[in-house]
């Protein structure tokens, strides 16, 4: 029970961080996006290849579903669990996340 406590703690953390440190690019996406799966793989994001497929690292629909509900949290934003699966690696993804954000700014 603590463990799940603590990995809760850490995931709200590492989410907070992310919107406290300035605007959200693609740049600072992809930069999010490889912290992320490196704390899910348990490695350094020195070893994250951004052009690797999220399904070459393992990646599953629950682990999805968490990465997407922390973006949801970083980006302030309803999005699909799918994402990770529509979009194959983490440029892909950084990069279509940043023109929808750039889209939704000039629609608001």
């Amino acid at each position: 029970m603590a463990s799940f406590f603590s990995n809760l703690f850490n995931k709200v953390s590492f989410a907070e961080q992310q919107q406290n440190s300035g605007p959200v690019t693609e740049a600072s996406l992809r930069q999010w996006l490889a912290q992320r799966l490196a704390k899910q793989l348990k490695v350094d994001v020195a070893v994250i290849d951004t052009g690797r497929t999220f399904e070459s690292y393992g990646l599953d629909s629950i682990v999805a579903v968490q990465v997407a509900g922390d973006l949801e949290k970083v980006l302030e934003q309803r999005l699909s669990p799918a994402l990770l699966f529509e979009h194959q690696n983490i440029d892909d993804l950084a990069a279509y996340l940043a023109g929808e954000l750039a889209l939704a700014e000039t629609k608001a």
